[in-house]
């Protein structure tokens, strides 16, 4: 297949107008394979568990959108939070806080390694976490008070949780994989 080279302006016009995942890694066009309805399901759940608990006058949770990470570069993270108050009409998400990527049998190099390095340079970003498809586990990357990022804390098990401390989150892996892998769906606040 021929690789497409454009620079992030052309891309972001490219892109808008198509129906395929794709992202700009080095001025090359990447073409996203479709996820499988595992990795949908993790990452509706994701977003809905970051909805259900975040400061919705700070901050809000969106799939979709696109975060500028080099100077060639715009990835397709699952999710991203952002501050309320992100222009409607920007391509990319200027000021992520927290980044999501849910793996999938053709992303889990890149997800646990040049994405890694990539968002982990975002001046905005507090956390980066990386959730597996086929099993309860995740990686989470949280910036320290003092600004550096310590070794992912690797999550397993339908028990634990995801704790994001900057934001005061709190994901239990069970909403997180709910539907799954047979898990029951996840809790919703009016109790159904």
């Amino acid at each position: 297949m021929h690789q497409m080279h454009m620079d992030k302006a052309t891309f972001l016009d490219w892109a808008g107008a198509r129906e395929e995942h794709c992202e700009l890694v080095g001025g090359r066009v990447v073409m996203m394979i479709r996820p499988l309805i595992g990795h949908a399901r993790i990452t509706r759940n994701v977003l809905l568990a970051l909805d259900r608990r975040l400061d919705r006058v700070r901050f809000e949770a969106l799939s979709d959108v696109g975060t500028d990470t080099g100077p060639e570069t715009i990835r397709a993270p699952d999710v991203v939070v952002v501050p309320l108050g992100t222009e409607s009409s920007s391509r990319t998400a200027p000021s992520p806080v927290v980044i999501v990527e849910v793996l999938s049998d053709s992303t889990t190099t890149i997800d646990l390694g040049d994405k890694v390095a990539e968002y982990l340079r975002l001046p905005s970003l507090l956390a980066y976490l990386v959730v597996a498809q086929d099993e309860p586990k995740a990686w989470l990357h949280v910036r320290g008070q003092d600004g550096q990022w310590p070794g992912p804390q690797v999550i397993k098990g339908l028990d634990a949780s995801v704790a994001i401390g900057p934001l005061g989150l709190d994901l239990p892996m069970t909403d997180i994989f709910a539907g799954v892998h047979g898990e029951e769906g996840p809790s919703r606040p009016d109790g159904g």
